[in-house]
């Protein structure tokens, strides 16, 4: 199988994997009695990010850095300008205040902690853990905050994701099947889809860490990308910003805390000195065209795409220099 099958496959395996994750442990979650808001915050939120948590963890284990971190930093830049971008324009996107506020600080924060900690050269198990632990806080504030205000269009979006999940009606060891076979897929899909990507890098003489940043990056935000359009064709762009600010935030967060608390990452350079500014400024961008008129028009939409497609034309130049 060439890279390019060992890249469609690991997909494929790496989408089933997530949706028999969250199945599983949203059936196991509801025997328990977990609210659907707090399954919307946790299982639904941390497991549409689990190809990206495979593949970063995958790439850190097989030594390629540029896989692990330029993965995170693409799927974040990639979420604001091509998936919010395409979503903006199929149809406005209004802007949830009172949770926006809570979520764009908390992504400001994040992605301003991760160009920090890059900064010093790497990411450490300790940074992993922090990174872990202001996830956990976050969580925590926003099931808080969420709870107390059951009318608000941030809480009946985690609350539909949550209950939009079909009951299993199975016995209890077949909910565990699932969380295990949705972890084998996982597992198995990230060594196809990593091994494929690296393979591709080599051929055509490019750095993993833009193969992480393009093909990586993208492949893994697929589902974001296909929920995303799905939410806005359907008049509901409030929820294509909120699968948005959620992912980034849990890509920093969760994914690379994670992944560091596994195997600490060295910052590739290329990553430092270019890539971190572009995610910074896709943020502030997000957040500048939020906050001016309540919403996310379709003009701001197609500057976002252009910019977008102006970062991916530079990646091809750096890639070819």
């Amino acid at each position: 199988m060439n890279e390019w099958g060992l890249i469609v496959a690991g997909l494929a395996l790496l989408t089933a994997g997530s949706d028999f994750l969250i199945r599983g442990a949203t059936a196991i979650a509801r025997r328990f009695g977990v609210s659907e808001l707090l399954i919307g915050l946790t299982l639904v939120g941390f497991g549409t990010s689990t190809p990206e948590l495979v593949s970063s963890v995958q790439a850190a284990m097989v030594g390629s850095p540029g896989v692990a971190v330029g993965n995170v930093v693409g799927s974040n830049v990639a979420n604001i300008l091509l998936i919010l971008g395409a979503a903006a324009i199929i149809a406005p996107v209004p802007i949830p205040e009172k949770s926006f506020i809570r979520d764009t600080l908390a992504v400001a924060a994040a992605t301003a902690a991760a160009i920090a900690v890059s900064m010093t050269g790497g990411f450490s198990r300790s940074a992993g853990a922090a990174f872990l632990l202001a996830l956990a806080a976050y969580i925590v504030l926003a099931y808080l905050t969420e709870r107390r205000a059951p009318d608000a269009a941030e809480t009946i979006r985690k609350t539909e994701e949550a209950a939009a999940l079909p009951a299993l009606r199975a016995p209890l060891v077949v909910d565990f099947l699932f969380v295990a076979a949705g972890l084998a897929l996982l597992v198995f899909g990230a060594k196809l889809f990593v091994g494929g990507a690296i393979g591709i890098a080599q051929a055509f003489g490019v750095s993993e860490t833009i193969i992480g940043l393009t093909l990586v990056a993208v492949g893994t935000s697929l589902p974001e990308l296909a929920t995303s359009i799905m939410a806005s064709l359907r008049g509901r762009g409030a929820l294509a910003l909120g699968n948005v600010v959620g992912s980034n935030i849990y890509n920093i967060l969760g994914i690379l805390g994670a992944t560091a608390l596994v195997r600490p990452l060295a910052a590739p350079a290329e990553i430092i000195r270019y890539d971190n500014w572009v995610m910074a400024g896709a943020t502030a961008l997000m957040i500048l065209f939020a906050h001016t008129q309540r919403r996310i028009n379709r003009f701001e939409g197609a500057a976002l795409l252009l910019a977008y497609a102006a970062f991916v034309v530079w990646l091809a130049r750096r890639a070819a220099s």
